[in-house]
């Protein structure tokens, strides 16, 4: 294992809780500008408190990452200025998780549209518009927090709503251009970042590759940004993977899992050992900032086998790992939660001890 900051940093941030379904929520019906602080509740049905991130702490998490979108609250759209209400909240739970002594990780997520941010050569010069403006804003409000918090430049960068919007096939010449316009507004994040000045000098970033996938990361085409003022060593490859998909996502899939097959780890370890050779091995450090296994109908002991599993893996080749937990426990939709946030319930310790004994 390379010894060097960057790796170090990644693994003392050892395992990790999305605050999902909170304020990446978008498009829903009711909501204006007038109150648009109730995004925050309208998928997950509740508001962050203070007490639920301390429960994150005391389960053992070292990470909070705050998936959030920022077209809906846009108060100037043709200069793209955050509204000072909702980047006000976003700030109080980043302070929420900083007075806990958490990592915070602070994206953009449910930006990825046409009118924002779209990797193709004909959306190129307003979705850098829309990367830097909005990181711009981020990075000046935030600019005076130390290294616990993380900057990420977007989540899940594709071709939305193309046939290759989950299947990146380099051949293909629009997945190819697609690649290469993530490189430029992967670099676009970083310059407006660093140009603020403060400690987004030294801050560290993530960078994602096509849908943030392995295969998009370990993309001939796909290249970590320049970054001349930390010389390249404060870039973190952002990766997530919910491997094997018909086990860990797919609601139609298999509820079982187990470490004692052959193949069954296989899946896990194929795509870990691609990203150990391709970056870890060379210093690069990558942070798995999504990754889960969905509740199908109580098969909790194969997802705790999972789980135990997938991040004493990722352990074992200088990753870490963050579970995408969106406070849906019941009900047809996917059941990544384990933090009933309501009560502060956790609802699958096993899950959670799982993790904390193999991070």
């Amino acid at each position: 294992m390379p010894d060097n900051d960057a790796i170090n940093f990644v693994r003392g941030i050892k395992v990790g809780w999305n605050l999902g379904n909170t304020f990446d929520a978008i498009d829903v019906s009711g909501i204006t500008k007038e109150n648009e602080l109730n995004y925050e509740k309208s998928w997950c049905s509740e508001f962050t408190t203070i007490d639920n991130l301390a429960a994150v702490k005391a389960a053992g998490f070292e990470t909070i990452r705050i998936p959030v979108s920022w077209h809906n609250h846009l108060t100037d759209e043709e200069n793209y200025t955050i509204s000072e209400a909702w980047l006000a909240r976003v700030k109080e739970v980043v302070d929420y998780c900083i007075d806990e002594g958490l990592y915070v990780i602070l994206n953009i997520h449910h930006d990825d549209g046409k009118d924002y941010l779209y990797p193709t050569k004909a959306k190129q010069d307003q979705s850098v518009k829309y990367i830097t403006a909005i990181w711009t804003q981020l990075a000046d409000r935030f600019m005076d927090y130390d290294e616990h918090l993380i900057f990420e430049s977007m989540n899940e960068p594709r071709l939305v709503g193309s046939v290759f919007e989950w299947a990146l096939i380099p051949i293909i010449p629009s997945c190819v251009e697609a690649v290469r316009q993530i490189n430029v507004l992967n670099q676009a994040f970083v310059n407006a970042v660093r140009a603020t000045g403060g400690n987004n000098e030294t801050r560290y970033l993530l960078c994602p590759g096509y849908d943030a996938s392995a295969d998009g990361a370990t993309d001939l085409s796909y290249r970590i940004p320049d970054d001349p003022v930390c010389n390249d060593r404060r870039i973190i490859v952002a990766v997530h993977a919910y491997t094997p998909d018909s086990f860990a996502h797919s609601l139609i899939g298999t509820s079982r899992w187990s470490s004692k097959s052959i193949i069954d780890r296989l899946q896990v370890t194929v795509f870990m050992d691609k990203l150990y050779y391709k970056y870890i091995l060379k210093g690069i450090p990558v942070l798995l900032d999504e990754f889960g296994a969905l509740d199908k109908n109580g098969n909790t002991a194969s997802r705790v086998d999972y789980a135990g599993f997938y991040v004493a893996s990722a352990r074992a080749r200088g990753m870490s790992c963050l579970w995408w937990n969106n406070n849906i426990m019941s009900g047809d939709g996917e059941r990544f939660g384990l933090l009933d946030r309501e009560t502060l319930e956790w609802v699958y310790p096993e899950i959670v001890q799982a993790m904390m004994d193999n991070a």
